[in-house]
């Protein structure tokens, strides 16, 4: 069986004396063993980028920025071989996997402007011949410990800033699929990127807790669930490192009376049912406001029982499968708690079998009303293609609500009304608000991130925030003397003159 190495150095490396199953979702047979590295692996490719550290922080902005528009032009290129491995291993469709690489690459995008991003200021004369200017410099060594959902994109939150912000990199993806960061690897290395500054190593909670222990590692960024975000936040930020780490979601849509419900149905319902549910800004709870509920609940079982769900490479396919047996079954166990505790099955999902394919790891979409907010069903990040119906009698019920929530990722509204959406953005607890738009994902010069449980650090990723996470800032105050120099040194505290 084809055996997924570990990139270090410039190059394929093997090690590590544990092996993970990589599965093929859609069928449920494996195809690959990804190597698992432990600490000497993490160590090998720590070694690797701090020792490549020095040459590429002193590399000029101009040089730097020339490697990240090969890389964006790259990337674009291979879009279909990077499509293809997320289909394979992740399970979601062709166009939902090209869509992940078009949104990482608008990332690289963003890093191409380097050279504007990094200019400091300059202030001249602050006092008598003394200047003072700014300018902000690289970390270090920066690991990045991205999820499963999106094996191209999340990772591209990370490595592209902190690589034009002058940066090494060491990548530690999802084992689950492990392909695509391989491949990103060898692109950056054909962009003419040096050798050690970007690094990729395979592994499972060893491999994370070396990062986290590393005395070499500068920063980490992670996204995945809220347990191991408190993890990967308390333990790296008590060895000292500068910590981003994103956690789950429970997303909800609020529904007002005078939406479109027609529009807000097909919206909510590729926000929840798209990638089979598996991303932390799907729409996992809508909140029906007034008496629409039943004409609501009614529309989202339309466009539920309407979807086509099959492999994803076949282009008919609208959702595929989930990621693992384990999760597929999780998912199931979640809706039947659920109606077990009174909610009500409108759409079911479980058990389905898709011809030619009788093992893989489907879940069809399903939609339970009547859930409540005790519920497991409600409190629990669910991370499949299940949406929950909730009822509130008006807009500040519906506030109330997404605010007890412990998540605060994200929430969209849906209304014709200006000063309800002036007042929901402005009241909800929430890091990223759609307005009439179900998956608010910010544009790769804006900033992602939500509240509350969903981030664990005060940075959220990619765009001025990214820049600021990957570094720190310098001020220097200068003075030149021309001639006799007439300033005298006093013990007293210096102040402008």
């Amino acid at each position: 069986m084809r055996v997924i190495e570990h990139w270090i150095d410039g190059a394929s490396v093997s090690g590590g004396e544990d092996f993970e199953v990589v599965w093929q979702p859609a069928t449920g047979s494996p195809q690959a063993r990804v190597a698992l590295a432990g600490p000497a692996e993490v160590n090998r490719a720590v070694e690797a980028a701090a020792k490549a550290f020095g040459a590429w922080s002193d590399m000029s902005l101009a040089r730097r920025t020339r490697i990240m528009f090969k890389l964006r032009d790259l990337v674009e290129r291979h879009e279909d071989d990077l499509a293809r491995l997320i289909t394979a291993e992740h399970g979601k469709t062709l166009d939902d996997a090209r869509g992940e690489v078009v949104r990482g690459r608008e990332v690289v995008e963003f890093a191409c402007g380097i050279p504007h991003l990094l200019k400091g200021a300059y202030s001249d004369q602050v006092s008598t011949g003394v200047d003072s200017f700014s300018l902000r410099a690289p970390l270090g060594v920066c690991a990045g410990i991205s999820p499963f959902n999106f094996p191209v994109m999340v990772p591209m939150w990370m490595h592209p800033i902190a690589i034009a912000c002058g940066n090494t990199f060491v990548l530690k993806p999802s084992e689950r699929d492990p392909s695509a960061s391989n491949l990103i690897a060898a692109l950056y290395a054909e962009a003419g990127l040096p050798d050690g500054v970007f690094n990729v190593v395979h592994g499972d909670r060893t491999a994370v807790d070396a990062l986290l222990s590393h005395p070499d590692v500068a920063a980490v960024s992670f996204v995945g669930s809220t347990p191991i975000a408190e993890h990967v936040h308390r333990t790296a930020s008590a060895a000292g490192k500068r910590v981003q780490a994103l956690g789950g979601a429970k997303n909800h849509a609020v529904v007002l009376p005078d939406a479109d419900l027609a529009d807000a149905a097909r919206q909510i319902a590729a926000a929840a049912y798209g990638s089979a549910g598996q991303r932390c800004m799907a729409i996992s709870a809508v909140v029906a406001v007034g008496d629409i509920a039943d004409r609501l609940v009614q529309a989202l079982a339309e466009q539920a029982q309407a979807i086509v769900v099959g492999p994803g490479e076949n282009p008919a396919s609208q959702m595929g499968p989930v990621v693992t047996a384990q999760a597929r079954d999780r998912i199931q166990a979640a809706v039947s708690a659920a109606q077990q505790a009174g909610a009500s099955v409108v759409v079911d999902g479980r058990g389905l079998s898709v011809d030619g394919h009788a093992d893989g790891f489907f879940v069809g979409p399903c939609l339970v009303d009547g859930v409540t907010p005790d519920m497991a069903a409600y409190r629990d990040e669910i991370f499949g293609p299940v949406l929950i119906v909730l009822r509130a009698g008006d807009l500040d019920e519906a506030v109330a609500l997404v605010n007890a929530n412990p998540y605060g990722n994200g929430t969209a509204l849906f209304t014709a009304g200006g000063a309800a959406a002036r007042a929901f953005v402005r009241r909800v607890t929430v890091g990223m608000i759609g307005v009439n738009v179900p998956v608010p994902v910010p544009m790769a010069y804006h900033s992602f991130g939500g509240w509350k449980a969903s981030l664990f650090g005060d940075v959220h990723v990619h765009g001025a925030e990214g820049v600021a996470f990957y570094t720190r800032g310098k001020v220097v105050t200068s003075r030149w003397p021309e001639g006799a120099d007439t300033v005298r040194p006093g013990l007293q505290f210096p102040t402008a003159h």
